[in-house]
């Protein structure tokens, strides 16, 4: 994690409750990563300052640009006064074929396909998640977004921020970022998993961000099985998990949830089950 704030304090005129004070609040950062590999620039996106350790592994293996960690040799952090360099030394096979596809692309926050090239890169067929057999209740998993509050430490503070998790019914959550973009925080959640060894495939990713094409598509290349969001998902995710093989759940809340793909990995309440056509 790099020792750079993720949030600084500023000054505000506040109206609320039809009063106005002078106050001050916590706002989160935001800075220009740039992700080079041997050198050269691959994309530039908008982000928090930490764990970029995590994000450079993470974006590294959802954009297949490595199969695994092991490829990048090396990782290096440098910041300078316009953002943060994250230089990652890639491995002589790895390296000639990123150098055939390399580009240069800028992405501001919530933007996940911009700098693609042709409408194929945006509708890349995703990679399928294999079927272990594991099945999650459905209040488990309203459970495991519950717990997701009380770990979002930087979005207490800013109210400014997204969070990705992996969580697993015997561990609970086993790890989750934080980070202005939404993309940026599955990212790192990623890299994070990848770097400890762990595996995907027996968990559940939770998201709380609407859930698109290109989260789940970066879902899928992880392996995790289901991903359950605190927001809806847009047609093409729900058309693209389907094709992965992922179960996904979006709009759960207190209230409860919606399943729109692959629901066999759910295990609904005796009530519900018995009423739903999917």
């Amino acid at each position: 994690m790099m020792a750079s704030s993720t949030f600084t304090r500023h000054q505000e005129i506040a109206w609320r409750g039809g009063h106005t004070r002078s106050t001050s609040r916590f706002v989160a950062e935001e800075t220009a990563i740039a992700l080079t590999y041997n050198g050269s620039t691959h994309a530039v996106m908008m982000g928090t300052p930490a764990d970029l350790e995590d994000f450079g592994v993470g974006f590294s293996l959802t954009e297949a640009i490595v199969e695994h960690p092991g490829e990048i040799r090396d990782i290096d952090l440098v910041p300078n006064e316009l953002g943060i360099e994250v230089r990652m030394w890639l491995d002589g096979d790895r390296a000639a074929s990123l150098a055939a596809r390399r580009r240069a692309i800028s992405g501001p926050v919530g933007c996940g396909l911009c700098g693609i090239e042709s409408l194929e890169q945006a509708r890349r067929a995703p990679s399928r998640v294999a079927d272990r057999g594991a099945t999650f209740s459905g209040e488990d998993l309203l459970t495991a977004i519950r717990a997701l509050s009380p770990l979002q430490i930087l979005y207490q503070q800013t109210r400014a921020v997204h969070a990705a998790a992996l969580w697993h019914p015997c561990l609970g959550i086993a790890a989750i970022r934080e980070d202005v973009g939404r993309h940026n925080a599955l990212d790192k959640v990623a890299g994070a998993i990848t770097r400890e060894g762990r595996s995907a495939g027996d968990g559940v990713v939770l998201l709380t961000s609407r859930v698109s094409v290109e989260m789940v598509q970066k879902a899928a290349m992880i392996g995790v099985p289901v991903v359950v969001a605190v927001s809806a998902p847009t047609a093409l995710a729900i058309q693209t998990a389907d094709e992965a093989g992922i179960t996904l759940v979006a709009i759960a809340r207190d209230d409860g949830y919606g399943v729109f793909t692959h629901p066999h990995r759910v295990l609904l309440p005796e009530d519900a089950a018995s009423r739903t056509d999917l």
